[in-house]
């Protein structure tokens, strides 16, 4: 997990992806769409993408990718940041973890 926490310290949101992937897609563009400026790490695009997927599945990730860190912590995949969304909570993440710093919806 020291692997994890070296990509995701000091960062507001992280979002582990595979270029290839469409809920990878999808997942960025919800959390670009609130003016967030995520850290994106490519994982099928860099030499130790490999040991990032391991990390991230030992950490339960099914699938590995995407991964969404707000805050230096672990949400989740597709399914939870989307249902987040839906919850009007995943706003109010991104407030708490300085991502963003005024939202009105």
């Amino acid at each position: 997990m020291d692997l994890l926490a070296r990509f995701t310290a000091d960062k507001p949101v992280v979002i582990f992806s595979k270029s290839t992937c469409c809920m990878s897609h999808t997942v960025k563009a919800l959390i670009f769409s609130f003016g967030t400026n995520p850290t994106v790490i490519e994982i099928d695009k860099i030499p130790n993408g490999h040991q990032i997927e391991r990390a991230l599945i030992q950490l339960g990730c099914h699938p590995s990718v995407p991964a969404v860190f707000i805050g230096q912590q672990f949400i989740g995949g597709a399914d939870k940041v989307i249902g987040l969304n839906i919850q009007n909570k995943l706003s109010q993440l991104l407030l708490n973890a300085k991502a963003i710093f005024i939202w009105g919806r």
